[in-house]
């Protein structure tokens, strides 16, 4: 509840705010922890009250210690290993074991779960961790060998039923409705130079519905207390979000940025705003054609030899996006056929390349006026 306050009390509106690991009983024991929620019925109605909708992490593991595992063992609900005895994985936090999501039975337990925290506590969605393919290793159904890339899916599928949503791996969704995103990424400007390429990769695979990590990047390892901050990195990477089909917050910009960084972070999400219409307009048609919302010069003025070009790129056909993704501060931007006004007013006729100065607090962003 105190970091919902500081996130309005600092300037930025509410919007879905996640929940992440431990707040459960266990893996597996999909319970709000006593100890650490004391009421956790009344948080979520005040968080929605506040403007917020409320998601939860979880994992298609269990931990082999509680008692839930047990049930699922006995009812045949776990993944194997060649001895037909629960298979077991090591991954970020312990050994767990595996939901056997290949089995119907197996995907309606896990579902009962995933509705009685909507039911009974007003969960709005859930981020769905983990399924990458190397969990799934050398494990069987039975006496039928499943292949990671099955189990997979298998979980995505699970997401389907959930409007809220949101999964770091995935195999053969494209075009359904499911968040995808993009792998965590470090706090560098290596990184930060991936968002773009990688989220243009994602849309013409077919995910659209993509999150470019999270400002700053993804690896929590990074914003350890004697880890050094680079608040240009951060202003830079929420400036690369901005336009993008989603924005994510993880560390909070109030706690590592000064007074000037911190109002250019705002002013990012701001601009966003300006064109959520437009995101939202996009998505939707995603939704019936499976178009790319973020889309590369390339696919939209083919055959221009532009399709080495991948730290920039379009919001649908006529807004041209060009985030500073370097310490730079100024950069070139390819300027395609027609007219092209900046957000200064400053007309730019196609085809041409420009140089321009961008201030810790601008985005390069042009609408095609014809």
């Amino acid at each position: 509840m105190n970091y919902a306050r500081q996130i309005i009390d600092n300037g930025f509106p509410p919007g879905v705010l996640m929940i992440d690991d431990n707040w459960q009983e266990d893996y597996g024991k999909w319970n709000f922890h006593c100890g650490r929620f004391e009421n956790p019925k009344a948080m979520i109605d005040t968080l929605h009250k506040m403007g917020f909708k409320v998601m939860l992490w979880i994992c298609p593991f269990v931990s082999s210690d509680c008692d839930v595992y047990r049930m699922l063992e006995s009812r045949q609900f776990l993944l194997q290993n060649e001895k037909g005895q629960a298979a077991s994985v090591r991954w970020w936090n312990g050994v767990s074991g595996l939901l056997d999501l290949s089995k119907a039975e197996t995907r309606g337990w896990f579902k009962d779960q995933l509705d009685n925290l909507q039911n009974n506590f007003g969960v709005d969605g859930f981020k769905f961790d983990a399924g990458d393919f190397p969990h799934y290793v050398n494990c069987y159904s039975g006496n039928k060998k499943t292949s990671p890339q099955e189990q997979c899916e298998w979980y995505a599928h699970v997401g389907l039923d959930y409007p809220l949503n949101e999964y770091r791996a995935m195999w053969k969704m494209a075009g359904y409705p499911l968040v995808n995103r993009l792998r965590d990424k470090s706090h560098s400007w290596a990184d930060l130079s991936k968002l773009v390429p990688h989220i243009l990769l994602q849309g013409i695979m077919g995910y659209n519905f993509t999150c470019p990590d999270l400002v700053g990047g993804g690896q929590f390892t990074s914003f350890l207390p004697d880890k050094t901050i680079d608040q240009n990195l951060i202003v830079r990477s929420a400036q690369c979000h901005a336009l993008m089909p989603m924005m994510q917050f993880s560390v909070a910009p109030w706690r590592v940025l000064d007074k000037e960084h911190l109002e250019a972070c705002e002013k990012a999400v701001k601009i966003r705003e300006e064109f959520t219409p437009q995101i939202l307009i996009l998505a939707k048609e995603a939704a019936k054609t499976g178009e790319p919302i973020i889309r590369s010069m390339e696919y939209v003025f083919p055959h221009r030899g532009y399709e080495k070009i991948n730290d920039q790129f379009l919001l649908g056909n006529n807004i041209l996006v060009a985030p500073v993704v370097t310490k730079n501060q100024s950069r070139i931007v390819v300027i395609p056929e027609g007219k092209w006004k900046s957000r200064n007013g400053k007309i730019f006729k196609g085809p041409k390349n420009v140089t321009v100065q961008v201030k810790i607090d601008e985005i390069p962003i042009f609408i095609k006026i014809k």
